[in-house]
This record gives C-alpha cells, structure tokens and sequence, in this order.
C-alpha cells in the first residue's frame, strides 16, 4: 500500500513558506501541516536578546517540531498527500547560526536521537530570495515579535539556507527562485509552480523565473 506523500517546503524567514503551502494545500486537495512557532514562549525574547535565549528557543523548536513531526507521521493511510511548511531538518540550520559551540554540542546530542526518528519528506519545495526582499516581506507582514529582526540576522540565515540545500541529497528537491514572482497574488505564478509538480522531480530541479526577459 503506497505510503502518504509528503511534499515540505523550505526557505527562510519571510520568503512565503506558509503562504505556498496553504496554496498547495488547496490545490493539491492535501491535508495541511503548518509549524506551531507562535507557541514558543522563548520568541519574542530571543529576538530582543539572541545570545540569552538562543538555546532555550531552539530546544523548544526542536522538541515542538518532533512532536508534530511524529504525529503526522503516524497519520491515518486516507490522506493521500500531505504539504507542510517545513522541514525537521529546518532545526539544525537554525541552531548553526544561533547557538555557541557548548550549547551546539549539548544541541548535537538531542537532536541526533531525535532525527534518527524522522522520515525525510518526499519532495522538497527550497524558496529562494535576496535579502532585501525578505526584509521587505517581514516588515509588509507586521509581526510584533518580529521588529527586532535587523537584516545583518536575516542576510546569515539566508546564506546558510543556500549552502545547506546546495548539499542536500536526501530526498528530491525542487529549488524555485522567488525573488521576480508572486504567487499569492498571480495565479499564473502560482499555476507555473503547479505545472512543474504535475512531473515527477528526480535530484534537484531549479526553477528560476525572470519575468523582465518577457516584457
């Protein structure tokens, strides 16, 4: 009996993650899996104070996400397909970037147990972006807890991101440049990216869109 078909998708900090998902959600009549980030009561001051609360917040992400991730692993065989808006992996690149090296051991010897548990997605949806766009994205959105996020944070994150999918070969990825569309609000954007899944992706596939070379 063929498994549940789960399709994550990844990016940085306000590239469209969640927005894309609700979309594929919708129209890949899948059920929705969307991260509970707002319930970690370390957030809001970990961006005022990274180097106080950074292990606290990632401990929390980590123990959060593996719960969810373990309950919809376990999902009932009737849902065909599952989109989620990301990745348990998503964990680790974030601790790179924000814990020190004591704190990245104790983090090491958690994580690894616990992502020995964990099966990789299916498919991989990576939504790239320049900084200066996700900046504008985070700040057009208007999360409180969010202000204190300064572009120096974001710009790393994104590098990070970048050379982490540059490596990866778990699990077929689809990497989609965002940075010249707009798939919530152009149905044509969107339908592209539709178009792309209705084929199977081998390795990685790149979608690289340039609306200027049109005009």
């Amino acid at each position: 009996m063929k498994k549940t078909y789960h399709i994550a998708v990844e990016g940085t900090i306000g590239v469209g993650k969640t927005s894309l998902s609700k979309l594929l959600s919708h129209s890949l009549e899948s059920k929705l899996i969307l991260e509970e980030f707002e319930n970690n009561p370390f957030l809001p001051d970990f961006y005022k104070d990274p180097e106080r609360y950074a292990f606290q917040t990632q401990l929390f992400f980590l123990l959060s996400r593996y719960k969810q991730q373990s309950e919809f692993q376990q999902m009932d065989i009737f849902n065909k397909s599952i989109v989620s808006d990301y990745m348990f992996m998503k964990d680790r690149i974030f601790a790179s970037l924000n814990l020190n090296d004591k704190e990245m051991t104790l983090y090491d010897n958690v994580a690894s147990i616990l992502e020995s548990n964990i099966i990789y997605p299916d498919l991989i949806i990576f939504l790239q972006s320049d900084t200066e766009r996700l900046m504008y994205n985070i700040k057009k959105r208007g999360r409180k807890y969010e202000n204190t996020i300064n572009w120096k944070y974001i710009d790393a994150l994104n590098q990070i991101y970048n050379e982490f999918f540059f490596r990866y070969d778990k699990s077929p990825l689809l990497i989609i440049n965002t940075n010249d569309i707009d798939f919530v609000n152009d149905k044509n954007d969107l339908k592209e990216i539709l178009d792309i899944l209705q084929k199977p992706i081998n390795g990685t596939k790149y979608y690289n869109p340039n609306k200027s070379l049109n005009l």
